[in-house]
């Protein structure tokens, strides 16, 4: 019996994404992708009807993160669907909710209960943004409009992330991310356009020629471009980095190869997690701010200028270590810390951990080298490695983060991290999907359907 078959009736009720009735090819996973990233892009210029033209983006540093538009009925982005997976991930690695998920019903539970949990922070994030002020409609009349329309917004963001997971390459999460941080890295960057109120481009690399031209070179201009050159160098050798453990085939003699474990081995996921998680924090500010009690910060013109959701909001200059280096210390604490927290809960939950790798590596009938083929003897093996560098992957995905922030990269140094993340592994993914459909034979062996 599960701990959730008593709300079963309820998520049970909610529309579901089918699943392939046969395996995808190439060119079908691309064209499902292609589809969805087409709509994702025609939903962010769908504009909030009712939408006060005062309205202050409040998660403007977290903008990246939450692959939302601002003002567009994707305000929300993937918050509520984070949101949603930090409380499923909180409630089963803290053993309140009994899980076990290498059973496929307990997934399917763990699932269903997500997706409902992701729907109803949708309708509490957006009531929250309109009726604390952060989104004010033109007039009290168009309140349930607005948040009627971000509910739906969410909705659809939740099933087309789950069209991309099953029918497309990588996760819907991952491809809005990247996205949204690629439209604002080009942008930034190439804008030739003047800015308002001003007759030099809007783009750092067409401004900095335009300071060349009139005589007053500005390389500063050029940090926010250089610094995410060197966060994509950086994230990019970082996920080339990995352990790799030698196996052996009994069957066939001679037959070796290797298992790699990735330095980043819980991905940038726990970064996304810990971002999620700090936008809440400035929520919940701004409810119990109108409520009459700031127990976590105050909230003014959608910034936070003190208490918990002051030191937790994102510094995007590394001007702010000169003015505030508290701020800037207890930031950088909390967000590397929670990364290494999350990135343990997520290797669990996601099941690449020591018990389920150990499983799957028995499974297909290899050995380590002199060591015994045994489930006993692989999970041994796997307790040496997966937990030390999950720890320190999640610490250096969070430190780099926190770093990248700082540097006012362009896209927000978080932003620039997840992209070459998600397009790394969906560049994995896509060259092993190409390799087995030209080998078939490759599918079988692999354990692939």
């Amino acid at each position: 019996m599960s701990s959730l078959d008593s709300i079963k009736p309820f998520y049970s009720l909610l529309p579901q994404v089918a699943n392939p009735d046969k395996h995808l090819g190439f060119k079908e996973k691309i064209k499902w992708t292609g589809i969805i990233l087409i709509l994702y892009f025609v939903l962010t210029q769908v504009s909030l009807f009712g939408l006060s033209p005062t309205a202050i983006d409040q998660f403007a540093q977290l903008r990246s993160v939450l692959a939302g538009s601002f003002g567009s009925i994707l305000t929300l982005g993937i918050g509520p669907i984070v949101t949603a997976s930090i409380v499923m991930q909180l409630l089963v690695g803290g053993k309140l909710i009994n899980l076990d998920l290498s059973k496929q019903e307990d997934k399917a539970a763990f699932q269903g209960t997500q997706k409902l949990l992701a729907i109803l922070f949708t309708l509490f994030e957006g009531a929250v943004l309109v009726v604390t002020g952060s989104l004010p409609p033109i007039s009290n009349d168009y309140v349930l409009v607005l948040i009627i329309q971000m509910v739906l917004g969410g909705i659809l963001i939740i099933y087309m992330d789950e069209v991309v997971s099953k029918w497309g390459f990588g996760s819907g999460i991952g491809l809005f991310i990247a996205a949204g941080v690629s439209q604002t890295i080009l942008v930034g960057a190439f804008n030739f356009l003047p800015a308002a109120g001003s007759t030099a481009p809007a783009g750092d690399i067409p401004n900095f020629i335009y300071s060349l031209i009139t005589g007053q070179p500005n390389f500063g201009l050029l940090i926010p471009v250089i610094a995410t050159i060197i966060v994509f160098l950086v994230v990019v050798y970082a996920e080339s980095m990995r352990v790799e453990i030698p196996l052996s085939y009994g069957g066939v003699k001679g037959a070796r190869s290797k298992y790699p474990l990735k330095f980043v081995y819980a991905s940038n996921m726990p970064v996304i997690l810990v971002s999620a998680l700090f936008l809440n924090v400035q929520l919940f500010a701004g409810i119990f701010q109108s409520a009459g009690f700031p127990i976590l910060g105050e909230v003014s013109n959608g910034q936070a200028i003190s208490g918990i959701a002051y030191y937790l909001t994102t510094p995007s200059s590394i001007s702010v270590l000169f003015t505030d280096p508290l701020k800037v210390i207890i930031y950088g604490i909390v967000f590397v810390a929670l990364s290494v927290v999350f990135a343990l809960l997520w290797v669990e939950i996601s099941g690449i951990g020591p018990k389920e790798v150990s499983k799957q590596l028995s499974n297909m009938g290899v050995q380590v080298p002199g060591f015994r083929s045994s489930k006993v003897q692989f999970k041994r093996i796997m307790d040496k490695y997966i937990p030390t560098i999950t720890v320190l992957g999640g610490a250096f995905v969070g430190l780099l983060a926190f770093v990248a922030d700082l540097t006012g990269a362009l896209g927000g140094g978080t932003g620039v991290l997840l992209t070459v993340g998600v397009v790394y592994k969906l560049y994995e993914e896509i060259a092993k999907e190409q390799l087995m459909d030209m080998h078939p034979m490759m599918r079988k062996f692999l354990g692939e359907n």
